[in-house]
């Protein structure tokens, strides 16, 4: 395993363990991050001895910060040509039928959250948060984000969320049901390896049956998310041409508050 890859993959046993390597920028996603984990979870779809993934991140500062905004500005491409339909992270819309545990070991804010929220479960650690502030960027959320979490949340619920950008605290996604568990930081990984072996003992066969008909897989797709993915890309594209989409994040890089046009 090369400590500097950026991404690393460890078999515990049935368990695939794949971590997002780039504590150093929050571990936000490049393109080499979206190539390895979707090769990743290709390669524990095909595996009979892997019966359930676990995907972190490196370090104890974030679990994941989303797209990484600098390798954007450099004009550098975040979703690998050829494998858009995998999504951010090549994991978002990337569908297998092996379980996919989130273990959150820090701060999840926007495509973080988005991550989470296309994983089967979720272990987070007591410092973790969950948010989508794509609103207060001039942005969308456009990597599952806006209708997921409508999906796993109260409709009030998420949509407070959603239009005011909040995040919350790992207690609170507790207390709402979009997590599993919450552990000491210390244990995020192990816990969550613990619940990956639990469903590993089972016959996996019927795992797998049973998360693609719970899911409604259809093979490597889900017909029910399909008019969901063509709405979000249809009204990110035109929110990303907008002079919004312009100035939140020059604003943010500019730490001053945004001067909204709606245009």
């Amino acid at each position: 395993m090369n400590e500097s890859s950026p991404v690393l993959i460890e078999r515990r046993g049935h368990v695939m363990v794949v971590t997002i390597n780039r504590p150093q920028a929050r571990n936000a996603v490049n393109e080499a991050v979206c190539l390895a984990v979707g090769d990743a979870l290709e390669e524990a779809d095909q595996d009979t001895e892997v019966r359930a993934v676990v995907l972190t991140g490196a370090g104890d500062k974030a679990f994941c910060a989303g797209a990484d905004l600098k390798a954007i500005a450099r004009g550098e491409r975040i979703i690998p040509e050829g494998r858009e339909q995998w999504g951010l992270a090549g994991f978002v819309g990337h569908y297998i039928s092996k379980p996919t545990i989130a273990a959150v070991n820090g701060p999840a804010i926007g495509g973080g959250t988005e991550i989470a929220l296309a994983s089967d479960l979720v272990v987070a650690a007591e410092t973790a948060t969950f948010g989508l502030p794509e609103v207060q960027r001039g942005l969308v959320a456009a990597a599952g984000g806006a209708f997921r979490l409508a999906a796993q949340l109260p409709q009030r619920v998420a949509l407070e969320m959603l239009l005011t950008g909040a995040p919350i605290t790992a207690q609170q996604a507790l207390e709402l049901h979009l997590i599993n568990r919450v552990v000491p930081t210390a244990e995020v990984l192990d816990r969550a390896v613990e619940l990956a072996e639990r469903i590993a003992a089972n016959a996996p066969l019927s795992v797998q049956a049973t998360k693609r008909i719970a899911l409604g897989y259809h093979g490597s797709e889900r017909p029910a998310e399909a008019a969901l993915w063509e709405l979000t890309s249809k009204e990110a594209a035109r929110v990303s041409g907008s002079a919004d989409a312009a100035e939140g994040p020059r604003a943010f890089a500019e730490k001053r508050a945004p001067v909204w046009q709606g245009r």
